[in-house]
């Protein structure tokens, strides 16, 4: 039943594609899917609600980073893949909130 109501809202296959074609590792069954994106909504969480900012603020640039730098490909058709180019300035963001983390705290769980 749960594996069932996860398949409604997270698509294994379209995951898989995404790991395979962006950042180069392929032929995961389902299971290291949920498992990657559990562990990345557990650091998502945390970066949202400011908790252990040090870490999940890192964390967050890593995840950024990779996916950033393992796409690079993409950039040489810009009018085919357009959306990609948002990625630079979102990873500037990341950077910026990581190296500004302790002014951050307005709603946060560590102040």
């Amino acid at each position: 039943m749960l594996m069932w109501t996860l398949d409604k809202f997270v698509k294994p296959d379209h995951a898989a594609a995404i790991f395979k074609n962006f950042y180069l590792i392929g032929r995961l069954s389902n299971i290291p899917i949920y498992i990657i994106g559990t562990i990345q909504l557990v650091i998502i969480l945390g970066f949202v609600a400011g908790f252990q900012k040090r870490w999940t603020y890192l964390l967050v640039l890593f995840f950024h980073s990779v996916s950033t730098f393992s796409s690079f490909r993409k950039y040489f058709d810009p009018f085919e893949n357009l959306l990609f180019f948002a990625a630079w300035p979102m990873l500037a963001a990341c950077f910026t909130l990581y190296y500004l983390k302790d002014l951050d705290t307005l709603y946060t769980i560590d102040k």
